[in-house]
């Protein structure tokens, strides 16, 4: 359920704002929405207003697909798509290149709040960042990876130069702890309540939890900035029948579950399930209503990125708006 875009993706994303200028489409009828990964509960919401028929009632027609690898946020870009699924840490560079012509803009949280973090199995004992020293850390070798991890293990007393970020090749976080890897980065969501399902201990570091500054927006509803500009009434359709989406996700976890389940029957329906248990308090959480991004925790993640020497540009609070949501 984790997914980092790749630096290679963010140099064509950032081309994408000059070559695809003037691309996208503006029917106000069709809208193609791209997911981020392969569907699971962060998708939820959009599954039932879907299935509800919600969204052919508002006049939409909204397909939802799966695009290649690292490739939603350029497809978007260049308009192949109104909305796609992506991560507030993604979205950071693009927006400090060209934050005047940017071709994409946050316009919904689809969890208020950061709910990823470090898991290891319990017979490694890391029970905080600074047990991380000495330890196997499976990276996706991206800078944003190795800042967290350094910026969480130095300010808990522990060098960060002794902790061994290996490349992670796995499939996925079971299978790399069971390699030679001690922690890995996950969404506790999924392989959390994986570890839960199917009775694995493990040892959680909550990221948002050690630090403020990294409780950042992870997943984001994104659209295309010059099509919402020209439908900007189709793009609030959208985002209030969407709102409703997760609003009945919330409130009624387990019918969601099955919805989803329906349009993706290959996951495993007790993790869906229990998956959907856990994001029901977690998809608004203390936020006024769902999808509400908060300026000043936006802004805080993009000075630390800055300060990291992860952004050109201190873009504080540049990228999202909250405008279009009901």
């Amino acid at each position: 359920m984790m997914k980092r875009i790749g630096l290679t993706a963010l140099v064509l994303f950032a081309m994408c704002a000059v070559i695809f200028t003037g691309c996208t489409k503006k029917s106000t009828g069709t809208i193609r929405v791209l997911l981020d990964w392969t569907p699971n509960t962060n998708h939820t919401g959009l599954f039932v207003a879907l299935e509800n028929g919600w969204y052919a009632q508002e006049g939409l027609n909204v397909t939802i697909t799966q695009p290649p690898e690292d490739e939603a946020l350029i497809l978007l870009a260049s308009g192949m798509a109104e909305f796609a699924v992506s991560f507030q840490e993604s979205l950071g560079p693009a927006i400090a290149k060209d934050r005047d012509a940017l071709p994409v803009t946050a316009v919904a949280a689809i969890i208020s709040h950061n709910t990823s973090g470090i898991m290891s199995l319990a017979r490694s004992t890391i029970n905080s960042p600074r047990d991380l020293v000495g330890k196997r850390f499976a990276s996706w070798e991206t800078p944003l990876v190795t800042a967290v991890v350094r910026e969480i293990v130095q300010n808990d007393g522990g060098d960060f130069n002794a902790v061994r970020m290996i490349p992670n090749f796995a499939t996925d976080a079971f299978s790399a702890l069971q390699t030679d890897i001690d922690a890995i980065w996950i969404y506790y969501a999924w392989d959390g309540i994986s570890a839960e399902v199917n009775g694995i201990d493990i040892n959680y570091l909550d990221l948002g939890t050690i630090d403020a500054r990294l409780d950042f927006y992870t997943p984001v509803l994104v659209t295309s900035t010059q099509w919402a500009n020209a439908n900007s009434q189709a793009a609030k359709k959208f985002l209030s029948v969407t709102s409703r989406g997760y609003n009945f996700a919330i409130n009624n976890p387990v019918e969601a579950a099955e919805i989803l389940l329906k349009y993706a029957p290959e996951l495993d329906r007790e993790l869906v399930v229990r998956s959907q248990e856990y994001l029901r308090t977690r998809y608004q959480d203390d936020a006024s209503r769902w999808g509400e991004i908060d300026p000043q925790r936006w802004g805080n993640f993009y000075r630390w990125m800055y300060e990291q020497g992860l952004l050109e540009k201190d873009i504080r609070e540049g990228g999202f708006t909250n405008e279009y949501l009901p």
